[in-house]
Protein backbone atom coordinates (compact mmCIF):
# COMPACT_ATOMS: atom_id res chain seq x y z
CA UNK A 1 0.00 0.00 0.00
CA UNK A 2 2.79 2.43 0.89
CA UNK A 3 4.40 1.99 -2.54
CA UNK A 4 1.18 2.68 -4.44
CA UNK A 5 0.47 5.62 -2.18
CA UNK A 6 3.92 7.00 -2.93
CA UNK A 7 2.88 7.11 -6.60
CA UNK A 8 -0.04 9.36 -5.61
CA UNK A 9 2.42 11.67 -3.82
CA UNK A 10 4.64 11.77 -6.91
CA UNK A 11 1.63 12.61 -9.08
CA UNK A 12 0.79 15.42 -6.68
CA UNK A 13 4.27 16.86 -7.07
CA UNK A 14 3.82 16.73 -10.86
CA UNK A 15 0.76 18.92 -10.38
CA UNK A 16 2.84 21.27 -8.24
CA UNK A 17 5.32 21.73 -11.07
CA UNK A 18 2.79 22.20 -13.87
CA UNK A 19 1.70 25.78 -13.04
CA UNK A 20 5.22 26.92 -12.10
CA UNK A 21 6.41 27.01 -15.72
CA UNK A 22 3.21 28.16 -17.46
CA UNK A 23 3.47 31.89 -16.89
CA UNK A 24 7.00 32.29 -18.20
CA UNK A 25 6.42 30.15 -21.28
CA UNK A 26 3.19 31.94 -22.26
CA UNK A 27 4.05 35.49 -21.19
CA UNK A 28 5.40 36.65 -24.58
CA UNK A 29 1.85 36.27 -25.99
CA UNK A 30 -0.07 37.11 -22.79
CA UNK A 31 1.16 40.61 -22.05
CA UNK A 32 0.26 42.19 -25.41
CA UNK A 33 -3.26 40.72 -25.22
CA UNK A 34 -4.02 41.95 -21.68
CA UNK A 35 -2.44 45.35 -22.29
CA UNK A 36 0.45 44.92 -19.87
CA UNK A 37 4.25 45.16 -20.25
CA UNK A 38 6.98 42.55 -20.62
CA UNK A 39 8.26 43.21 -17.11
CA UNK A 40 4.87 42.74 -15.42
CA UNK A 41 5.36 38.98 -15.18
CA UNK A 42 7.75 39.74 -12.34
CA UNK A 43 4.92 41.31 -10.34
CA UNK A 44 2.71 38.25 -10.81
CA UNK A 45 5.60 35.96 -9.88
CA UNK A 46 6.26 38.03 -6.77
CA UNK A 47 2.64 37.74 -5.62
CA UNK A 48 2.62 33.97 -6.22
CA UNK A 49 5.86 33.55 -4.28
CA UNK A 50 4.56 35.77 -1.48
CA UNK A 51 1.58 33.45 -1.12
CA UNK A 52 3.89 30.44 -0.94
CA UNK A 53 5.85 32.07 1.88
CA UNK A 54 2.71 32.68 3.93
CA UNK A 55 1.28 29.20 3.45
CA UNK A 56 4.58 27.37 3.98
CA UNK A 57 5.20 29.17 7.27
CA UNK A 58 1.68 28.28 8.41
CA UNK A 59 1.87 24.68 7.16
CA UNK A 60 3.27 23.29 10.42
CA UNK A 61 0.23 24.30 12.44
CA UNK A 62 -2.11 23.33 9.62
CA UNK A 63 -0.63 19.82 9.45
CA UNK A 64 -1.16 19.35 13.18
CA UNK A 65 -4.77 20.56 13.02
CA UNK A 66 -6.18 19.00 9.84
CA UNK A 67 -3.50 16.63 8.52
CA UNK A 68 -1.35 16.44 5.40
CA UNK A 69 -3.97 14.73 3.23
CA UNK A 70 -6.64 17.39 3.68
CA UNK A 71 -4.12 20.20 3.19
CA UNK A 72 -2.94 18.63 -0.06
CA UNK A 73 -6.49 18.08 -1.32
CA UNK A 74 -7.65 21.62 -0.54
CA UNK A 75 -4.46 23.20 -1.92
CA UNK A 76 -4.71 21.33 -5.23
CA UNK A 77 -8.35 22.39 -5.54
CA UNK A 78 -7.34 25.99 -4.84
CA UNK A 79 -4.65 25.76 -7.52
CA UNK A 80 -7.08 24.31 -10.08
CA UNK A 81 -9.62 27.08 -9.49
CA UNK A 82 -6.90 29.71 -9.83
CA UNK A 83 -5.73 28.26 -13.16
CA UNK A 84 -9.30 28.27 -14.51
CA UNK A 85 -9.44 31.93 -13.50
CA UNK A 86 -6.23 32.65 -15.39
CA UNK A 87 -7.73 31.16 -18.55
CA UNK A 88 -10.50 33.82 -18.44
CA UNK A 89 -8.51 36.73 -16.98
CA UNK A 90 -8.99 39.87 -19.13
CA UNK A 91 -6.46 42.16 -17.43
CA UNK A 92 -3.28 42.44 -15.41
CA UNK A 93 -5.34 43.23 -12.32
CA UNK A 94 -7.14 39.87 -12.60
CA UNK A 95 -3.82 38.07 -12.99
CA UNK A 96 -2.55 39.74 -9.82
CA UNK A 97 -5.68 38.78 -7.87
CA UNK A 98 -5.62 35.14 -9.04
CA UNK A 99 -1.91 34.87 -8.21
CA UNK A 100 -2.77 35.03 -4.49
CA UNK A 101 -4.69 31.71 -4.20
CA UNK A 102 -2.27 30.07 -6.66
CA UNK A 103 0.65 30.92 -4.38
CA UNK A 104 -1.17 29.91 -1.20
CA UNK A 105 -2.08 26.53 -2.67
CA UNK A 106 1.39 25.82 -4.07
CA UNK A 107 3.21 26.69 -0.85
CA UNK A 108 0.99 24.52 1.32
CA UNK A 109 1.39 21.48 -0.96
CA UNK A 110 5.16 21.95 -1.19
CA UNK A 111 5.77 22.21 2.54
CA UNK A 112 3.28 19.49 3.50
CA UNK A 113 4.58 16.88 1.04
CA UNK A 114 8.25 17.56 1.80
CA UNK A 115 7.49 17.08 5.48
CA UNK A 116 5.44 13.91 4.87
CA UNK A 117 8.07 12.23 2.68
CA UNK A 118 10.89 13.18 5.06
CA UNK A 119 8.95 11.61 7.94
CA UNK A 120 7.74 8.45 6.21
CA UNK A 121 10.12 7.53 3.34
CA UNK A 122 13.84 7.06 2.71
CA UNK A 123 16.12 9.87 1.61
CA UNK A 124 16.44 8.97 -2.09
CA UNK A 125 12.71 9.49 -2.43
CA UNK A 126 13.29 13.18 -1.67
CA UNK A 127 15.40 13.53 -4.84
CA UNK A 128 12.82 11.66 -6.88
CA UNK A 129 10.01 13.72 -5.37
CA UNK A 130 11.63 16.88 -6.70
CA UNK A 131 12.30 15.03 -9.95
CA UNK A 132 8.55 14.65 -10.40
CA UNK A 133 8.15 18.37 -9.79
CA UNK A 134 10.43 18.70 -12.79
CA UNK A 135 8.18 16.37 -14.79
CA UNK A 136 5.30 18.76 -14.20
CA UNK A 137 7.43 21.83 -14.87
CA UNK A 138 8.59 20.25 -18.15
CA UNK A 139 5.08 19.31 -19.24
CA UNK A 140 3.74 22.82 -18.60
CA UNK A 141 5.61 24.61 -21.44
CA UNK A 142 5.03 21.65 -23.79
CA UNK A 143 1.28 21.82 -23.22
CA UNK A 144 1.30 25.60 -23.56
CA UNK A 145 3.43 25.51 -26.72
CA UNK A 146 1.02 23.03 -28.31
CA UNK A 147 -2.00 25.25 -27.69
CA UNK A 148 -0.20 28.44 -28.78
CA UNK A 149 0.92 26.81 -32.03
CA UNK A 150 -2.28 24.87 -32.73
CA UNK A 151 -5.03 27.25 -31.62
CA UNK A 152 -3.01 30.40 -30.99
CA UNK A 153 -4.59 30.38 -27.52
CA UNK A 154 -2.64 30.53 -24.27
CA UNK A 155 -6.01 30.50 -22.49
CA UNK A 156 -6.68 26.94 -23.67
CA UNK A 157 -3.28 25.96 -22.32
CA UNK A 158 -4.26 27.17 -18.84
CA UNK A 159 -7.60 25.37 -19.12
CA UNK A 160 -5.91 22.08 -20.03
CA UNK A 161 -3.60 22.26 -17.00
CA UNK A 162 -6.55 23.15 -14.77
CA UNK A 163 -8.38 20.01 -15.95
CA UNK A 164 -5.33 17.90 -15.05
CA UNK A 165 -5.34 19.48 -11.59
CA UNK A 166 -9.04 18.70 -11.13
CA UNK A 167 -8.45 15.05 -12.04
CA UNK A 168 -5.76 14.92 -9.37
CA UNK A 169 -8.18 16.46 -6.88
CA UNK A 170 -10.54 13.53 -7.50
CA UNK A 171 -7.68 11.04 -6.97
CA UNK A 172 -6.66 12.78 -3.74
CA UNK A 173 -10.23 12.75 -2.47
CA UNK A 174 -10.52 9.00 -3.10
CA UNK A 175 -7.19 8.27 -1.38
CA UNK A 176 -7.72 10.68 1.52
CA UNK A 177 -8.05 7.91 4.19
CA UNK A 178 -4.66 6.46 3.18
CA UNK A 179 -2.61 9.42 4.46
CA UNK A 180 -3.10 8.64 8.14
CA UNK A 181 -3.10 4.89 7.54
CA UNK A 182 0.34 4.85 5.88
CA UNK A 183 1.84 7.15 8.51
CA UNK A 184 0.32 5.06 11.32
CA UNK A 185 1.78 1.83 9.90
CA UNK A 186 5.27 3.34 9.71
CA UNK A 187 4.94 4.75 13.21
CA UNK A 188 3.94 1.32 14.54
CA UNK A 189 6.83 -0.33 12.70
CA UNK A 190 9.39 2.11 14.17
CA UNK A 191 8.27 2.94 17.72
CA UNK A 192 11.80 3.29 19.08
CA UNK A 193 12.81 5.78 16.43
CA UNK A 194 9.71 7.85 17.18
CA UNK A 195 10.58 7.95 20.89
CA UNK A 196 14.09 9.12 20.09
CA UNK A 197 12.65 11.91 17.96
CA UNK A 198 10.38 12.96 20.80
CA UNK A 199 13.39 13.23 23.09
CA UNK A 200 15.24 15.33 20.52
CA UNK A 201 12.31 17.72 20.28
CA UNK A 202 12.56 18.28 24.06
CA UNK A 203 16.11 19.64 23.75
CA UNK A 204 16.38 23.23 24.94
CA UNK A 205 15.81 25.41 21.84
CA UNK A 206 18.60 27.58 20.49
CA UNK A 207 18.66 30.53 18.12
CA UNK A 208 19.32 28.64 14.90
CA UNK A 209 20.28 31.82 13.08
CA UNK A 210 23.38 32.06 15.28
CA UNK A 211 24.63 28.58 14.43
CA UNK A 212 27.90 28.60 12.50
CA UNK A 213 27.29 28.46 8.75
CA UNK A 214 23.53 29.06 8.84
CA UNK A 215 23.61 32.57 7.35
CA UNK A 216 25.54 31.67 4.13
CA UNK A 217 23.38 28.54 3.86
CA UNK A 218 20.21 30.66 3.89
CA UNK A 219 21.77 32.95 1.27
CA UNK A 220 22.40 29.88 -0.90
CA UNK A 221 18.71 28.91 -0.69
CA UNK A 222 17.66 32.45 -1.59
CA UNK A 223 19.99 32.58 -4.61
CA UNK A 224 19.10 29.07 -5.80
CA UNK A 225 15.36 29.65 -5.95
CA UNK A 226 15.92 33.14 -7.31
CA UNK A 227 17.99 31.95 -10.27
CA UNK A 228 15.85 28.85 -10.93
CA UNK A 229 12.70 30.98 -11.15
CA UNK A 230 14.39 33.78 -13.09
CA UNK A 231 15.56 31.37 -15.80
CA UNK A 232 12.16 29.69 -16.00
CA UNK A 233 10.17 32.93 -15.99
CA UNK A 234 12.29 35.04 -18.34
CA UNK A 235 14.00 32.41 -20.51
CA UNK A 236 11.25 32.38 -23.15
CA UNK A 237 11.11 36.19 -23.22
CA UNK A 238 14.89 36.25 -23.75
CA UNK A 239 14.63 33.79 -26.64
CA UNK A 240 11.81 35.81 -28.24
CA UNK A 241 13.14 39.31 -27.56
CA UNK A 242 16.88 38.78 -28.06
CA UNK A 243 17.30 35.57 -30.07
CA UNK A 244 14.16 36.20 -32.21
CA UNK A 245 12.52 32.81 -31.60
CA UNK A 246 8.78 32.43 -32.19
CA UNK A 247 6.68 32.33 -29.02
CA UNK A 248 5.63 28.68 -29.41
CA UNK A 249 9.19 27.58 -30.19
CA UNK A 250 10.55 29.48 -27.19
CA UNK A 251 8.01 27.83 -24.89
CA UNK A 252 9.01 24.42 -26.24
CA UNK A 253 12.72 25.06 -25.73
CA UNK A 254 12.18 26.26 -22.16
CA UNK A 255 10.58 22.90 -21.45
CA UNK A 256 14.05 21.43 -22.07
CA UNK A 257 15.39 23.56 -19.22
CA UNK A 258 12.88 21.96 -16.86
CA UNK A 259 13.59 18.64 -18.54
CA UNK A 260 17.24 19.05 -17.55
CA UNK A 261 16.22 19.56 -13.93
CA UNK A 262 13.92 16.54 -14.10
CA UNK A 263 16.42 14.15 -15.67
CA UNK A 264 19.19 15.41 -13.42
CA UNK A 265 17.19 14.74 -10.26
CA UNK A 266 16.19 11.29 -11.45
CA UNK A 267 19.85 10.37 -11.98
CA UNK A 268 20.87 12.08 -8.75
CA UNK A 269 18.60 9.74 -6.80
CA UNK A 270 20.95 6.89 -7.80
CA UNK A 271 24.22 8.83 -7.64
CA UNK A 272 23.59 9.86 -4.03
CA UNK A 273 24.10 6.22 -3.05
CA UNK A 274 27.80 6.58 -3.96
CA UNK A 275 28.69 10.30 -4.01
CA UNK A 276 28.32 12.79 -1.17
CA UNK A 277 25.84 15.64 -1.52
CA UNK A 278 28.62 18.19 -1.11
CA UNK A 279 30.36 17.06 -4.28
CA UNK A 280 27.11 16.83 -6.22
CA UNK A 281 26.19 20.37 -5.21
CA UNK A 282 29.62 21.68 -6.21
CA UNK A 283 29.70 19.90 -9.58
CA UNK A 284 26.15 21.05 -10.31
CA UNK A 285 27.09 24.66 -9.70
CA UNK A 286 30.01 24.54 -12.13
CA UNK A 287 27.77 22.97 -14.78
CA UNK A 288 25.22 25.78 -14.37
CA UNK A 289 27.91 28.44 -14.79
CA UNK A 290 29.07 26.71 -17.97
CA UNK A 291 25.49 26.81 -19.27
CA UNK A 292 25.27 30.51 -18.41
CA UNK A 293 28.33 31.27 -20.53
CA UNK A 294 26.78 29.40 -23.46
CA UNK A 295 23.90 31.89 -23.27
CA UNK A 296 26.28 34.85 -23.02
CA UNK A 297 28.72 34.06 -25.83
CA UNK A 298 27.81 35.19 -29.40
CA UNK A 299 27.10 31.68 -30.63
CA UNK A 300 24.36 30.23 -32.88
CA UNK A 301 20.89 29.90 -31.36
CA UNK A 302 21.29 26.15 -30.88
CA UNK A 303 23.97 26.86 -28.25
CA UNK A 304 21.47 28.96 -26.32
CA UNK A 305 19.19 25.96 -26.11
CA UNK A 306 22.12 23.84 -24.92
CA UNK A 307 22.86 26.51 -22.33
CA UNK A 308 19.36 26.23 -20.87
CA UNK A 309 19.66 22.42 -20.72
CA UNK A 310 23.04 22.63 -18.95
CA UNK A 311 21.69 25.10 -16.42
CA UNK A 312 18.79 22.75 -15.71
CA UNK A 313 21.08 19.72 -15.33
CA UNK A 314 23.39 21.66 -13.03
CA UNK A 315 20.59 22.96 -10.83
CA UNK A 316 19.12 19.45 -10.39
CA UNK A 317 21.14 18.22 -7.37
CA UNK A 318 21.54 21.55 -5.58
CA UNK A 319 18.18 22.12 -3.87
CA UNK A 320 17.51 18.53 -2.71
CA UNK A 321 21.16 18.27 -1.68
CA UNK A 322 21.04 21.43 0.42
CA UNK A 323 17.82 20.24 2.08
CA UNK A 324 19.30 16.84 2.89
CA UNK A 325 22.48 18.35 4.35
CA UNK A 326 20.54 20.39 6.91
CA UNK A 327 20.42 17.87 9.80
CA UNK A 328 23.99 16.71 9.08
CA UNK A 329 25.43 20.20 9.12
CA UNK A 330 23.39 21.88 11.82
CA UNK A 331 22.11 19.02 14.00
CA UNK A 332 18.89 17.01 13.91
CA UNK A 333 17.58 18.87 16.93
CA UNK A 334 17.73 22.14 14.93
CA UNK A 335 16.75 20.86 11.48
CA UNK A 336 12.95 21.07 11.82
CA UNK A 337 12.99 24.74 12.76
CA UNK A 338 15.78 25.57 10.32
CA UNK A 339 13.94 23.81 7.49
CA UNK A 340 11.10 26.28 7.91
CA UNK A 341 13.51 29.21 7.74
CA UNK A 342 15.15 27.76 4.63
CA UNK A 343 11.83 27.32 2.84
CA UNK A 344 10.79 30.87 3.69
CA UNK A 345 14.11 32.34 2.52
CA UNK A 346 14.01 30.21 -0.64
CA UNK A 347 10.54 31.54 -1.50
CA UNK A 348 11.83 35.05 -0.75
CA UNK A 349 14.39 34.55 -3.51
CA UNK A 350 11.55 33.48 -5.80
CA UNK A 351 9.61 36.57 -4.74
CA UNK A 352 12.29 39.22 -5.10
CA UNK A 353 14.85 38.30 -7.75
CA UNK A 354 12.67 37.62 -10.87
CA UNK A 355 10.73 40.91 -10.50
CA UNK A 356 14.01 42.83 -10.22
CA UNK A 357 15.11 41.40 -13.55
CA UNK A 358 11.66 42.18 -14.96
CA UNK A 359 12.14 45.82 -13.94
CA UNK A 360 15.56 45.84 -15.60
CA UNK A 361 14.16 44.27 -18.78
CA UNK A 362 11.37 46.86 -18.90
CA UNK A 363 13.84 49.75 -18.59
CA UNK A 364 16.35 48.27 -21.06
CA UNK A 365 15.81 44.91 -22.80
CA UNK A 366 16.19 41.17 -22.21
CA UNK A 367 19.76 41.27 -23.57
CA UNK A 368 21.21 41.36 -20.05
CA UNK A 369 19.55 38.06 -19.12
CA UNK A 370 22.70 35.86 -19.45
CA UNK A 371 24.84 38.31 -17.46
CA UNK A 372 22.36 38.43 -14.56
CA UNK A 373 22.06 34.64 -14.57
CA UNK A 374 25.85 34.18 -14.42
CA UNK A 375 26.18 36.70 -11.58
CA UNK A 376 23.52 34.88 -9.56
CA UNK A 377 25.12 31.49 -10.23
CA UNK A 378 28.57 32.68 -9.17
CA UNK A 379 27.16 34.16 -5.95
CA UNK A 380 25.37 30.85 -5.31
CA UNK A 381 28.65 28.96 -5.74
CA UNK A 382 30.47 31.31 -3.37
CA UNK A 383 27.81 31.10 -0.65
CA UNK A 384 27.76 27.29 -0.79
CA UNK A 385 31.55 27.10 -0.64
CA UNK A 386 31.60 29.41 2.39
CA UNK A 387 29.35 26.92 4.20
CA UNK A 388 31.67 24.06 3.20
CA UNK A 389 34.72 25.87 4.55
CA UNK A 390 33.01 26.78 7.82
CA UNK A 391 31.72 23.26 8.38
CA UNK A 392 34.37 21.20 6.62
CA UNK A 393 34.42 17.51 7.51
CA UNK A 394 36.81 14.75 6.45
CA UNK A 395 34.08 12.55 4.96
CA UNK A 396 33.62 13.66 1.36
CA UNK A 397 32.52 10.44 -0.35
CA UNK A 398 29.89 7.97 0.79
CA UNK A 399 26.78 8.33 2.85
Amino acid sequence: MATWFLIVIYLTFISLGLPDSLLGSAWPVIWPEIGSSVGSAGIISMIIAGGTIVSSLASGRMIQKIGTGKITLFSCLLTAVSLIGFSFAPSMLCFMFLAIPLGLGAGAVDAALNHYVAENYKVHHMNWLHCFWGVGATMGPIIMAGYIAGQNSWRSGYTAVAVIQLILVIVLFITLPLWKRVAARRETAQPVKKDIKTQQEMVIPVNVLKIRGVTPSLIAFLLYCGVETTVGLWGASYLVGTKEFSADMAAGWISLYYGGITFGRFITGFITLKVHNRLLIRYGQWVTIGGGFLLLLPLPSSFSVAGFILIGLGLAPIYPGLLHETPTRFGKENSAKLMGYQMAVAYSGTTLIPPLFGLLATKTSTDSFPIIVIILLVLLLLSAEVVNRLLIKPEIVGR
